[in-house]
């Protein structure tokens, strides 16, 4: 008897310490039958939507890939990250010149050559804001907590900076009307769609070589995974917060182009994107890159097909909430899955 109910106390109290990976298991596989009854649905009755998401999708995975590596390396939420986003966007506004077009695509080589240029500028004034506000805020030993918060004012001098420079109208890249093009399956579709996610993509693969196939790639991992032990281990930590901040900065100005020429340029745009970078940042798990993307592209589906699906309750059929729709996925990973789909436990 005595054995028995040892037996049966034992057991409980592995269910009890199992507990939390068990539900943990649940919420992942809700949340993937969940997307993917929303994948079937856009695939059967929004074939647009679906594509104009992975659109949309390919522009805030650049962003979300930057953010995830900047809180892996440097363990805290870059607020900035949208207004940086923008903030290379108009850079490479002021740097156009030059007209004509590439093929069918509705800009011309000046738009590549300002798009080196907004890399170039973010990724070396990503490295100047680091050393001017978060540098001596970390060699004081401040929280992450309190650098979340600087990069707030960095985000609104960002913004000033913007609206001082270029004012508060928004801006194109190209004025005119550039039609779209007929593709099966009733799907319509621009050569510059293309342009972007082809952009998206090359970018994406670059930084997935860099991260597995390099050896500061190796030194970025390693720095994510156990910061001290990496030091131990000699690594440059500077150099690796260096090369951090490049490649945030360079994807972040890439991202800002690709949106305005997807759309136009605003300079609380960046505010706004800031839900949806963080929704899908989490949403993969924070400090993996291959977890932003996938996030991304779920965020960005979401919004396009839940707000292009014909129903009489919000937030069907109601553009303006697409930062509704980011949020509730936010709120809803949050709750059945912190870690998110690809986050280590």
């Amino acid at each position: 008897m005595v054995q028995a109910v040892t037996s049966a106390v034992a057991r409980v109290a592995r269910i009890r310490q199992d507990y939390p990976q068990i539900a943990d298991a649940i919420g992942g596989a809700s949340l993937w039958v969940l997307f993917g009854v929303l994948l079937v649905v856009s695939v059967i009755d929004a074939r647009q939507y679906l594509v104009t998401g992975i659109i949309v999708g390919s522009i805030i995975a650049l962003g979300a890939i930057g953010i995830t590596l900047i809180y892996g390396v440097l363990k805290f939420a870059h607020f900035a990250h949208g207004d940086m986003m923008m903030f290379g966007a108009y850079v490479a506004l002021f740097a156009l010149v030059g007209g004509g077009r590439i093929g069918p695509l509705s800009f011309g080589w000046g738009m590549i050559f300002a798009i080196f240029v907004a890399m170039a500028v973010l990724g070396v004034g990503s490295i100047a804001i680091d050393r001017v506000v978060y540098r001596p805020l970390r060699q004081r030993g401040s929280s992450s907590v309190v650098l979340a918060i600087a990069s707030l004012g960095v985000a609104i001098v960002l913004r000033a900076i913007m609206l001082l420079w270029w004012g508060p109208d928004q801006q194109l890249y190209v004025s005119g009307i550039h039609p779209a093009r007929e593709f099966p399956f009733d799907i319509k579709l621009k050569p510059d769609h293309i342009f972007i996610v082809a952009t998206a993509l090359v970018l994406m693969a670059l930084v997935y070589l860099l991260l597995f196939r390099t050896k500061m790639g190796k030194a970025m991992r390693a720095m994510s995974d156990n910061a001290d032990l990496a030091r131990v281990a000699g690594i440059d930590t500077e150099l690796v917060f260096m090369w951090t901040w490049v490649i945030g900065g360079a994807l972040a100005a890439v991202a800002g182009i690709l949106l305005g020429i997807q759309s136009n340029l605003k300079p609380e745009l960046g505010f706004i994107l800031l839900l949806p970078l963080f929704a899908s940042a989490i949403l993969g798990g924070l400090g993996s890159p291959q977890g932003a993307l996938v996030g991304a592209m779920i965020v960005g589906i979401s919004q396009e097909v839940v707000v292009g699906i014909d129903l009489p309750f919000p937030p069907f059929g109601v553009p303006g909430y697409k930062p509704a729709v980011a949020f509730g996925i936010l709120i809803l990973i949050l709750l059945v899955r912190p870690r998110g789909l690809f986050g280590r436990t």
